[in-house]
């Protein structure tokens, strides 16, 4: 008795039998080995039908045009993400390109064997992470697994851009926002510095800490702010698996921790940058007192090359020189 996931694998290696055999010519440099965060995947042809199973890889994928059919989503209708749970800097996107929403949360290996994937993506880290289905995932179709916690947004559109074909798309992509980047650092004049770049909870008053590994960190460092350093000794917790692109503060730490000179919120609108001014525990913190609390949109939260763009139309409008 074959299960529904033995089922679509055996549909999927058909389909991938049919065009290897007599579909139409594969290009010379099929089939490719890719290789990601201790994952190691052979494709034997392009991809044609994409499932992600994590809602920040899924704008990167847009973003080069390959063909991703179907995405998990985030909770919908909130400041990050539309109706769809999709995010929504990339929202109407997706929603051009007939991508189906496969469940809200938690990942569903049912689910993506429905879509008959012939790439199944799945990140190493975070909220979105459908690690533990890994296994289950191989059955369907080859699995690549990918963290974004330890990479650019730019690496992350590079590597995908090879394991979908989209290579060209990918180094245009990223060559684009290159040069916005040098373009724009050169008519910066930055805020005082250090900064402490963060995502700031108000109901909780705890802080996520952008680190230098991130994608946020990343890009910032790259228009030539500088990232502020924790005190020694200092205690940072972690959740969403061992995470290299935050470090979370909570109670006092969250006041010993902001040592930056300029705060940067990222997940952020004039509602969280006003919870920052309004604690007490913050207040006689130079940024604070000095007003240097800026708010750069909810877009930010995650990094992809829709957000990233918005991003930097927010740093150009707030320190570009006239």
């Amino acid at each position: 008795m074959f299960s529904l996931l033995s089922v679509f694998r055996i549909l999927t290696t058909l389909a991938v039998a049919t065009l290897i055999l007599g579909g139409p010519a594969q290009a010379a440099d099929w089939p490719r080995q890719i290789s990601a965060d201790g994952s190691q995947v052979t494709l034997p042809a392009k991809p044609q039908r994409i499932v992600s199973t994590s809602v920040t890889l899924t704008g990167s994928l847009l973003a080069i045009g390959a063909p991703v059919v179907a995405s998990g989503a985030t909770s919908p209708n909130n400041r990050f993400a539309d109706d769809q749970g999709f995010l929504r800097q990339w929202g109407a996107v997706a929603r051009q390109r007939d991508v189906k929403r496969l469940y809200i949360g938690e990942a569903n290996a049912e689910a993506v064997a429905a879509e008959a994937p012939d790439l199944i993506l799945v990140s190493a880290a975070g909220n979105d992470s459908a690690l533990r289905l890994v296994e289950q995932l191989k059955a369907i179709a080859p699995v690549l697994v990918v963290g974004y916690d330890n990479r650019s947004w730019q690496q992350v559109v590079e590597l995908l851009g090879r394991a979908t074909g989209r290579e060209d798309a990918a180094r245009k992509v990223v060559g684009d926002f290159d040069r916005r980047v040098a373009d724009l650092k050169a008519r910066l004049q930055l805020p005082p510095q250090p900064v402490s770049a963060f995502v700031y909870n108000p109901a909780t008053r705890q802080a996520n800490l952008w680190t230098a590994a991130s994608s946020q960190g990343q890009l910032l460092e790259s228009l030539g702010f500088t990232l502020a350093k924790l005190p020694a000794g200092l205690e940072t917790g972690h959740s969403q698996g061992q995470r290299h692109d935050i470090l979370q503060l909570a109670g006092e730490n969250v006041a010993t921790g902001l040592t930056g000179q300029t705060f940067l919120l990222f997940a952020a609108d004039a509602k969280e940058a006003e919870a920052v001014r309004s604690n007490p525990l913050l207040a006689h913190l130079p940024a604070v007192k000095d007003n240097r609390v800026e708010a750069l949109g909810a877009e930010t939260f995650r990094l992809d090359p829709y957000s990233a763009n918005l991003l930097l139309d927010r740093l150009e409008q707030r320190y570009a020189k006239p």
